[in-house]
């Protein structure tokens, strides 16, 4: 697992598009490219990525299934998280994010998944898990990866980044491919 600390300004530099167009739009092409079906699992952007993958014409030949799991019973119920993850790492978590994106392959029969779950504040944040904690995992060729963030802003602006970074996470697993641990 890898941990980045993003400032918001720095963050905003992120939403310059992708030399291809932007970056929902590269993460289309790519998935086109590679013949790959994605699934999503939001918890704190509520469906952003999903919004903005669905922006791009011709999306629907790549993304069939977006899940919005804001509860910890919906994590459970809806993508297998195991309740003593929930438990005993808590939601805010690299092993719930994992078992979030590998719940969401498992659910729609997707190829590649990504998941993101944290706190966008204004509360709830300990000093253990800060507002701005923010989970990623990408599940991809059987193999899940997890990062930590911690971004700056208000709650808006920590979910916008949360949706960018994951179209990022995305868009390099597919490139890079997760690496064997």
């Amino acid at each position: 697992m890898t941990k980045k600390q993003i400032p918001a300004k720095a963050s905003k530099k992120a939403l310059a598009k992708d030399k291809n167009g932007t970056l929902e739009e590269t993460v289309v092409t790519l998935l086109k490219k590679k013949k790959l079906q994605l699934s999503l699992a939001e918890s704190l952007t509520g469906g952003m990525i999903a919004q903005r993958i669905v922006n791009v014409a011709g999306a629907s030949e790549v993304f069939g299934y977006g899940f919005v799991t804001y509860s910890n019973k919906a994590k459970h119920k809806c993508l297998g998280v195991k309740k003593s993850t929930l438990k005993e790492q808590g939601a805010v978590s690299a092993k719930c994010a994992k078992q979030m994106a590998k719940g969401a392959c498992k659910a729609s029969g997707a190829d590649i998944s990504v998941s993101v779950t944290g706190l966008a504040g204004p509360g709830g944040g300990t000093e253990e898990t800060p507002v701005g904690t923010v989970f990623m995992g990408c599940c991809y060729q059987g193999k899940t990866i997890a990062k930590e963030f911690h971004f700056t802003g208000d709650r808006l602006q920590i979910r916008e980044q949360t949706a960018e970074h994951a179209l990022m996470l995305l868009r390099d697993c597919m490139v890079k491919g997760i690496p064997s641990k």
